[in-house]
């Protein structure tokens, strides 16, 4: 039997860009949290070197928990 393929978790691991993650992060958070803007993501890039190991690659997976830790304390 094979083995079903998951979509959302494929979508979630799916390389993206900077904005095409913002517009994504900032859809899908919980109510009561903070909206990141591109600022906030580069600044994020910036602290956080070893997250990225080509420059405009974001994914779910890898970087919206810890942009959601992150960004409460940069407020």
């Amino acid at each position: 039997m094979a083995k079903r393929r998951d979509l959302v978790l494929e979508g979630n691991q799916e390389m993206t860009t900077l904005g095409a993650f913002l517009e994504s992060y900032n859809k899908s958070i919980p109510a009561g949290f903070s909206q990141a803007s591109s600022e906030d993501l580069k600044d994020f890039q910036k602290l956080h070197p070893t997250l990225f190991k080509n420059k405009d690659e974001w994914s779910i997976e890898k970087h919206r928990k810890r942009l959601m830790d992150w960004l409460p304390a940069r407020r």
